[in-house]
């Protein structure tokens, strides 16, 4: 049973050798897609395309409980996201990977939580990412040469469209990046106790810049970044199969109430 999952969206759908496809059925519903089980390199993981296969679910109609309840009744202790964002801060240029270690929650319709009753739990979420596996993807990520930022919060948004320049600007004062995928996913590994980070590839500056967001922009970006991802992995994945080194298995210890 993989210890280790991979969330992904764009591009990161060919990354297993020899994988093979479960179809997992939850409590909540279906996941997005079958969850391809194989190996990168040594490490065996499980990968679940975030937006289906044929990226025909958008990012608000997402079944992010599925996804997350899948990966957990498949073993899966560690979850590793990969998204496209748009950078709030000049320094952060298309390009650019970010592993945030904070987030602010602008969605508006989204099933947040799996405790809606009877059992209530209150989780702390004063750390929200597994600060182990931030490291080592930190580390992998600037060895390969790449230009990394370790932290900074990433502020999602409902979605489908791009922010008005008005909300842009707004969002620049809080946060550093900009997308539409991390909550609730985030939420629903902690209420499982699973490790959770994010590799977030910058693919625009979203409209506080010059020009608007235009999509044929950010899916060239998304392209020159998809040769990052297996790099990243390839020299992450050990060290993170390793074991946890981390609390974040102890999130739900004291928090039912």
């Amino acid at each position: 049973m993989p210890k280790i999952g991979i969330i992904g969206g764009s591009g990161l759908y060919n990354l297993l050798k020899g994988p093979v496809s479960k179809t997992v059925e939850t409590a909540y519903g279906k996941p997005s897609d079958v969850i391809d089980v194989g190996k990168i390199g040594e490490v065996e993981v499980a990968f679940l395309a975030r937006h289906g296969k044929k990226h025909q679910i958008p990012p608000h109609m997402v079944n992010y409980r599925a996804n997350i309840q899948a990966l957990k009744e498949l073993g899966v202790e560690r979850v590793l996201s990969f998204s496209a964002v748009g950078s709030l801060k000049e320094d952060l240029p298309p390009g650019q990977i970010v592993i945030p270690d904070q987030f602010v929650d602008f969605t508006k319709r989204r099933n947040l939580t799996f405790y809606d009753g009877p059992d209530v739990y209150h989780i702390s979420a004063a750390d929200p990412f597994c600060s182990h596996m931030n490291t080592v993807l930190n580390e992998a990520s600037t060895s390969e040469g790449f230009n990394t930022k370790q932290g900074g919060t990433y502020v999602c948004i409902e979605g489908p469209r791009f922010s008005t320049r008005s909300e842009s600007k707004m969002f620049r004062t809080f946060a550093d990046i900009i997308g539409m995928t991390l909550v609730p996913e985030v939420n629903l590994a902690m209420e499982r106790a699973m490790c959770y980070s994010t590799v977030a590839t910058v693919t625009d500056y979203d409209v506080w810049a010059d020009h608007p967001v235009e999509t044929s922009e950010v899916l060239r970006i998304i392209k020159e970044n998809e040769e990052k991802v297996p790099k990243i992995l390839q020299a992450s994945l050990p060290e993170i199969a390793s074991g946890r080194k981390c609390n974040c298995s102890s999130r739900l210890d004291n928090a039912k109430i």
